[in-house]
Order: structure tokens, then C-alpha cells, then sequence
């Protein structure tokens, strides 16, 4: 299949939709590898080229299993990982690290796992409350001198602290959760994105699986799901958002498609809107799904269609995150208060 490419940001081109590969790794329950790798197989069968991992997905794991297909396939792909978030023993210890050296030694072990000289785009996860963002970037710079890295990304950053990073050295996109139900980053971030020519990589677009019917309680969700920990899960507040999806159905239903490929489709139409390169990165175990979600990268909603989705993010139940301040809205909101950031625990 041929799937349209664009410049995400600072000449990278790479596909209108990407993959994230995270669900490989535990973070939804248990997966079997054979299966993960027919379906990464399958995805750049299908077109697609823009692979998304971490190194703290399945502490290695992820990478290590990418690492089976990058093997034959390399120059097939555009690869993007990260670093920045650290998983401390103690749970009062930060768990996100921007420290220079800390990047550059995870940059290595990634480079060793993925089994790849280079990598495309390489992102800082999560940030450091206690290391200024101009030192973190400036390794990432010297990453880019040094060859190891082509293209530098950021993770839930906010739009003050976009700017500052882009004032050390250009940045192609930021990576940040956007869906029918998460929209902070509308305010603020995207408008700043816009002006400095930096792309969007939206995660999360299908609700984390709740927008799929993959969700509906907790007793669905195996002991060690990451979603566990997300309010909008919770038993006080699942009810009301499954009202909403709801109504996310009958919008896909009266434009003839599926749920999945409404929600995508919907993000599509909002980049537009802001006048932003977008590739969303979309993750499944199945390649069925892969199929459904990259249709989406081709439908255009209706008016009527896109007036009713964006009515429900100002409903929601339960904020995106436990910490709000790991992720750019709480953050955003304290530096317009003009106050500083917690660490992130």
C-alpha cells in the first residue's frame, strides 16, 4: 500500500499516521512476541513507516523486539524512542531525569538494543523539574553533532518550556496525548508549535482503548495495566465517560465507520484546523486493527460530525493523568500562574 508522507517537521518525512509500539511491552497486559512481530511486519507492509517506541517500555523490552525487524527492514522505517523517564525503587524519588549525561548514556543502551547506528527522532519523555530544559536539549544537540541522533522531539512539554528548547536548537515535533477527550494542548502548545514549524505526534488519540469498547471497568483490565492508574478508569468516573463514548459511536455510525477510525479521523481534522503537520501513532496487538485505524488517515468528517466530538472534552470525567503535573496541562496552568513545576513523582 502507499500511505501519503509529509514533512513532520525540519525536512523529516515520514508517514501521515505512525505506530506505537508500547502495547508490546506489558503496558496493557501481557503480549506475545511472535504475534507483536507479524504485526510490526504488517504495519510497514501496509505502508506505514513511522515506528515509535522508548527505552523505559517494558524496561528494554520494547526496543529488544523491534530490534527483530529493524534487522532486515531498517531502511523501511523512520524510528523514533526516547528518554527521560526512570522507574525509582523508591516511590518518592523523581521519576522522570533531564540530566546530560543521564540522556546520552540512555541514547547508547538504546542504539545497543535497537541494534542501529542512528536514530531518526529522538525524544526527552518526560521533564526534569530540576534540570533546566536549555542543558537537557543541549545534549540532545550534541547528540545531533556527534551523528547519533537526526531530529530532536519532546514529550508533554508545555509551550513555555517549547520555546525555550527551540531557542537552543531546532525541535521537528512534539509528542503529546491528544483525543475527543484530551484538548489542554490546544490552548497553548499548538499555537506555539504552529509558529516554530514543529510537528504533532498525538498518543492517546483512541482514548487508551476506551474509545474501542476495550475499557468499560476495571475487571476487564488484567492486575499489571498501566490504565489502572488513569482516573478516567476509575469506578467514580467510568460511567459518565462511557455516556460520551456513547456518543462517539452514533457520530461514527452516521458517517458509516468505525469508532476508532471517527476518533482518528477527528484528530486529523484539528491539525488542519491549527494548520499542523500531524502523524498520529496509533498502537494495537492485532493487524486488523492496523488496517482500520490507517482508513481513517482518508476520511473527512462532517461539519455536524466534528461540532458534536468537540462537545464532549468539556464533559469528561477524571483528569488525563493521576499527576497533572507530569503531563503539560498542570504544568501549563502553574506557569501561567506565573509559579514553578513540582518534580515529577
Amino acid at each position: 500500500m502507499t500511505v501519503r508522507r509529509i514533512n513532520l517537521g525540519r525536512g523529516l518525512e515520514t508517514t501521515i499516521q505512525g505506530f506505537g509500539a508500547m502495547s508490546f511491552s506489558g503496558t496493557y497486559g501481557a503480549a506475545e512476541d511472535a504475534q507483536s512481530l507479524r504485526t510490526l511486519h504488517h504495519v510497514i507492509d501496509s505502508g506505514v513507516t513511522f515506528l515509535d517506541t522508548a527505552n523505559v517500555y517494558g524496561n528494554g523490552h520494547n526496543e529488544t523486539l523491534l530490534a527483530q525487524v529493524l534487522k532486515t527492514r531498517r531502511r523501511e522505517v523512520v524510528l523514533a524512542t526516547k528518554a527521560g523517564i526512570v522507574r525509582p525503587k523508591n516511590p518518592n524519588e523523581p521519576r522522570a531525569n533531564g540530566d546530560p549525561a543521564f540522556i546520552k548514556r540512555c541514547l547508547d543502551e538504546s542504539l545497543q538494543r535497537l541494534g542501529v547506528e542512528e536514530i531518526d527522532l529522538y525524544y526527552y519523555h518526560r521533564v526534569d523539574a530540576r534540570v533546566p530544559i536549555e542543558e537537557t536539549v543541549g545534549a540532545y544537540a550534541d547528540l545531533v553533532q556527534a551523528g547519533k541522533i537526526r531530529h530532536i522531539g519532546l514529550s508533554e512539554v508545555t509551550s513555555g518550556e517549547l520555546r525555550r528548547a527551540a531557542a537552543v536548537h531546532p525541535i521537528t515535533a512534539v509528542q503529546m496525548e491528544y483525543s475527543i477527550f484530551s484538548r489542554d494542548i490546544e490552548s497553548h502548545l499548538l499555537p506555539a508549535a504552529r509558529e516554530l514549524g514543529v510537528g504533532l505526534v498525538p498518543y492517546a488519540s483512541l482514548g487508551r482503548g476506551f474509545f474501542t469498547g476495550q475499557a468499560d471497568s476495571l475487571e476487564q483490565l488484567e492486575p499489571e495495566d498501566l490504565r489502572r492508574h488513569f482516573p478516567r478508569f476509575a469506578p467514580e468516573h467510568v460511567a459518565a465517560n462511557i455516556a460520551l463514548r456513547r456518543q462517539i459511536d452514533a457520530v461514527a455510525a452516521a458517517e458509516g465507520i468505525s469508532t476508532a477510525q471517527a476518533s482518528l479521523a477527528w484528530v486529523y481534522e484539528k491539525a488542519r484546523a491549527f494548520g499542523l503537520a500531524v502523524s498520529p501513532i496509533p498502537g494495537t496487538r492485532y493487524a486488523e486493527h492496523v488496517d482500520d485505524n490507517l482508513a481513517a488517515a482518508s476520511i473527512e468528517l462532517s461539519a455536524q460530525s466534528v461540532k458534536e466530538l468537540d462537545a464532549l472534552a468539556g464533559q469528561v470525567s477524571g483528569e488525563r493523568q493521576q499527576d497533572i503535573y507530569s503531563v503539560s496541562k498542570g504544568r501549563e496552568e502553574l506557569q501561567l500562574a506565573g509559579e514553578s513545576a513540582p518534580e515529577l513523582r
